[in-house]
């Protein structure tokens, strides 16, 4: 599983990537909802994520000594990045939704509004 998503490791490097992992989730996260925050669209999302991604890469790169142009380490990257850019981004829009219209819509749950009857 291991080589699934990150390069051959064989040292005792695990909690550090996970902190770097946790840092780049969280960084992700925050991303979203700060576009959300602007009321900007998701493609402004996919826009920033591509370039965390870039960043994930480096963090990958000048730390573990793995590849730095690898398309497939890439693409797996902002795969994983981009779903929690998107949830932040979503969870942000419907409190604002929520709160900001609160005449028009109603939260039904943490991603989602509907319109009140």
């Amino acid at each position: 599983m291991q080589g699934l998503f990150f390069e051959s490791d064989t040292t005792v490097r695990i909690v550090l990537r996970v902190m770097v992992m946790l840092i780049g989730f969280w960084t992700a996260w925050r991303t979203g909802r700060a576009v959300a925050e602007s009321w900007q669209s998701y493609g402004t999302v996919v826009f920033y994520t591509l370039g965390l991604g870039l960043v994930m890469r480096f963090l990958h790169f000048s730390l573990f000594s793995g590849p730095f142009i690898s398309p497939f380490y890439y693409v797996i990257d902002v795969v994983t990045l981009l779903v929690f850019a998107l949830a932040g981004f979503q969870s942000r829009r419907a409190t604002q939704m929520a709160d900001n219209y609160y005449w028009l819509y109603e939260r039904t749950s943490y991603f989602s509004w509907k319109k009140k009857d």
